[in-house]
């Protein structure tokens, strides 16, 4: 089972969205990093993850304002990288600006899921985009762990 990549640098959201993926029972691994250099070496499998075993995650759940890379700039980076570029991207943001929105499908987000405030607007929010993601969507064979080439 291929795991959730959730990029969110805010300790609550990163709680809630834990909370609301395991209360709907998604056992995918979830892997958490805080920013968005830290999400591109995730991927890339450079650095701190230079030893991770090989395999995209199943999801990117990825928040919009980052420190260090800011969320579009990764998604940028995944869709311009062969090996990465079919991974679906769920941007998870409090940000409703329409630039944000054209640029991120511009970017070739695959969905846009705007924080909602209340926390039980959010969990459902989180249930119903990891249950579609990680459990429901079929992935290109490329994705799937012993398929890759690379």
């Amino acid at each position: 089972m291929r795991n959730i990549l959730l990029v969110e640098d805010d300790p609550n959201d990163i709680e809630l969205t834990i909370k609301a993926l395991s209360d709907f029972n998604i056992a995918n691994e979830i892997v958490i990093v805080r920013d968005g250099a830290e999400a591109i070496e995730y991927l890339l499998k450079r650095g701190n993850f230079a030893g991770r075993v090989a395999g995209n995650p199943a999801v990117i759940l990825l928040d919009l304002k980052l420190p260090k890379v800011s969320g579009l700039e990764v998604l940028k980076q995944v869709r311009d990288d062969e090996q990465l570029r079919l991974i679906p991207v769920v941007i998870l943001t409090s940000s409703r600006e329409e630039k944000d929105l054209k640029e991120a499908y511009t970017l070739g987000t695959n969905a846009y899921v705007v924080k909602p405030v209340d926390f039980h607007q959010f969990a459902e929010a989180v249930k119903q985009v990891g249950a579609f993601w990680a459990i429901v969507n079929e992935p290109p064979p490329d994705l799937i762990p012993g398929n890759q080439t690379g």
